[in-house]
């Protein structure tokens, strides 16, 4: 049985960007682009009235930019999108916000279009975290690293630690289980530990959170 399409709102100031990126994704056959938003504001409204399961997010809008409508969507729907920030500059201090805030990802606005796509599947159907070296840079540009490791650090198991680890490099969790040698519910048990421990709401933000505790190091 087919999987259900992925519903997708863009959030883009510049109508020629919602256009580009409209006419690359309505082509695939298990994609559906059902709104558009020209403001962070709109953006918000729109994925209440719509419930799409990603939002391609422009970071730097009027009104309400991309972190606070990131934040404010995840805030209010019990099960919100997946959030994946469209930029301009790969290094930019408000995408490293934009992820602490609870994106899941970003891409560049010159992504060709098989990686646009293939982007909006992963974040949409797997577990894996997106393009981890790409998060691993901007984390070493503008991780704001604790003077001491926080109490979560401590509070890890050794597994929990290593889990962490493959998190980082993009690993899905059937991918750690094989690696670990476990089963995959064992992992899936493991990965929620270290998001209630590190306070975090998904993978992304566990990451991040990790390197800001210098319990990982760009490397």
């Amino acid at each position: 049985m087919p999987q259900p399409a992925i519903r997708i709102v863009l959030a883009d100031d510049e109508r020629m960007v919602r256009t580009a990126l409209r006419a690359i994704l309505s082509v695939e056959p298990d994609v559906e682009v059902v709104g558009e938003a020209a403001t962070g504001a709109e953006a918000v409204s729109a994925v209440r009235e719509l419930r799409p399961d990603v939002v391609l997010m422009d970071v730097r809008m009027p009104e309400t930019d991309g972190i606070r409508a990131t934040e404010q969507i995840l805030a209010t729907l019990d099960e919100p999108p997946r959030v994946v920030v469209v930029t301009t500059f790969e290094n930019d201090s408000y995408v490293y916000d934009a992820l602490r805030a609870g994106a899941s990802g970003f891409l560049l606005k010159r992504a060709d279009a098989d990686a646009l796509v293939q982007a909006v599947r992963l974040i949409a159907r797997t577990d894996s975290l997106l393009f981890p070296s790409a998060v691993r840079a901007l984390a070493a540009e503008h991780a704001r690293t604790a003077p001491a490791p926080p109490a979560w650090v401590s509070k890890l198991t050794g597994r929990e630690r290593e889990v962490l680890r493959h998190l980082a490099d993009g690993l899905t969790n059937a991918e750690i289980a094989r690696r670990l040698d476990v089963g995959p519910a064992t992992v899936k048990s493991h990965v929620a530990a270290v998001l209630a421990k590190t306070g975090t709401r998904d993978r992304t933000q566990a990451v991040i959170a990790a390197y800001e505790a210098g319990f990982l190091s760009a490397r």
